[in-house]
């Protein structure tokens, strides 16, 4: 599909939208509108399959999520989502290129509310050093998640987010087999390609 090819292309050179100018960001969120309306799957939260797993970001237009790069000695690595939907649940997992490896990890639930859209809710939040934390790649790190109600603070930070906040949402706009195209309550975009 001339679509995609054309998005992978304009976001391919942008870091995840870290390197992108206004005007790239308007004309990649154009070619975004343009794979969107070719949607081969209109009822996305019905595709389990597609969904389900892990997850990696392309490019995203979240600030909250490229601002982890701005840190000084810090630099946002790999980014992934895990999606649960028998769990209804989704990991956030954020490498941290630095001296010793970082990790940044938010855990959410979610309810469906249409077809395409979920509230989540998140939940936990987990921020520590890679070796400390045991991580070595996200399906490994997640069965980890499943298992531990809460890491010692010998091993990282980890607390319960308030669940008096407003649950956020997100939309699924675009799913296929290899690729999702999200857009969050915040005005955020999200493109990823499943691992």
């Amino acid at each position: 599909m001339i679509q995609k090819t054309d998005l992978l292309n304009a976001i391919a050179p942008t870091n995840r939208g870290l390197l992108t100018s206004p005007e790239q960001q308007q004309a990649i969120l154009t070619q975004v509108a343009r794979l969107e309306a070719c949607n081969p799957t209109p009822s996305p939260l019905t595709a389990t399959d597609l969904l389900n797993g892990n997850w990696q970001l392309l490019y995203t237009t979240s600030s909250e999520l490229l601002g982890i790069d701005r840190f000084p000695l810090l630099t946002l690595g790999n980014i992934y989502q895990w999606v649960d939907m028998a769990q209804q649940r989704i990991y956030n997992l954020a490498e941290i290129k630095s001296v010793l490896g970082g990790l940044v990890s938010v855990t959410a639930t979610f309810e469906a509310v249409s077809e395409k859209r979920v509230n989540v809710q998140f939940d936990r939040a987990i921020f520590g050093l890679q070796a400390t934390l045991g991580y070595q790649n996200p399906s490994q790190f997640i069965a980890t998640l499943q298992q531990t109600t809460k890491f010692n603070l010998i091993k990282g930070i980890d607390f319960t987010i308030n669940s008096n906040r407003a649950p956020g949402w997100l939309e699924i706009t675009y799913l296929d087999d290899t690729m999702r195209i999200g857009r969050g309550n915040q005005g955020s975009t999200f493109v990823l390609c499943k691992v």
